[in-house]
């Protein structure tokens, strides 16, 4: 049976509901998902006394699943972010799953996992909607079929010679897709863009092994497209440090008190900023970037 509640925009209420639910019937896979992810802050309390602590508190296990809606698409700070980094600041003792798919095949697993698995733990989920129309955000029916299954980590759609990469660039969502247009374009053999699908717990083991593949490595960076004061950097630096035995370079948004800009054409230019930064352009290419990004429509 499956069954869609269009529900109250009372956070606190129904979050708090359907944390009940999903404790009553642990055989029932419940989803909650907000209108937009920024909303989210309207339960905060729901998250901080149960979904993230209950497990220890009170020694009860739960499945639910939040679906919060993040990506960087110029539609503003109330329009952009899930606050990625309130949750990864909440995790420790293997408390909750937080995850950022980029493909369906993936997404799909996730879910899967989640009903199969003979415990049960909360699974945060953003969910880029840009992805939804995205042409190359697509999977076959093969990936979803037998003996496939979530993967951490994803590879880089565009192949390379392992001897040639020089710079690995880790990433999490949608930001991929752009960071792999700017590198097809530009030709970057030496570049290699790891997509980390689950962020905790960290899968440091699997990023430990594709470092490993590239014995002429010199670089590590992560990109993302939150300000520098909030997404997945401040959680994900030292944890990468550990895994490579490099210490990763920032490539992303300044420190901002909004989560995001409102005007389009200064998204456009910090995006193109950010890419550029990613794949080790030059001082001079980065500008050239950044003019680009204004000019855009």
């Amino acid at each position: 049976r499956f069954e869609v509640l269009d529900s109250p925009l009372s956070e606190f209420g129904v979050l708090g509901f359907e944390y009940g639910y999903a404790l009553a019937d642990p055989k029932s896979l419940i989803l909650w998902e907000a209108q937009f992810g920024d909303f989210v802050n309207g339960a905060q309390t729901i998250i901080d006394q149960f979904i993230v602590s209950g497990e220890i508190k009170w020694l009860r296990a739960n499945g639910l699943v939040m679906l919060l809606p993040h990506g960087y698409e110029g539609q503003g700070p109330e329009h952009s972010s899930a606050r990625i980094e309130r949750f990864l600041s909440l995790c420790a003792e293997d408390n909750i799953q937080v995850a950022n798919c980029t493909t369906p095949a993936n997404f799909f697993h996730l879910l899967r996992r989640q009903m199969l698995r003979d415990f049960r733990k909360p699974l945060i989920v953003f969910t880029p909607k840009s992805l939804l129309r995205h042409k190359r955000a697509v999977s076959n029916l093969a990936e979803m079929g037998p003996a496939t299954t979530f993967h951490r980590c994803l590879d880089d759609l565009k192949p390379c010679d392992p001897k040639a990469v020089k710079r690995l660039v880790l990433c999490t969502g949608k930001v991929y897709y752009d960071l792999l247009d700017a590198s097809e374009k530009d030709s970057r053999d030496d570049v290699y863009l790891l997509r980390v699908e689950q962020l905790y717990p960290f899968p440091g083991d699997v990023v430990a092994e594709y470092a490993a593949k590239f014995p002429n490595l010199e670089t590590v960076v992560w990109a993302q497209e939150e300000p520098q004061n909030g997404g997945a950097w401040t959680f994900a630096n030292p944890l990468i440090e550990a895994a490579t035995g490099m210490r990763p370079i920032y490539a992303g948004r300044a420190p901002a008190a909004a989560t995001a800009t409102g005007l389009l054409k200064r998204h456009n230019a910090e995006q193109a900023k950010l890419v550029a930064e990613a794949l080790g352009a030059t001082t001079t290419e980065v500008k050239a970037a950044i003019r680009g990004g204004l000019k855009k429509k």
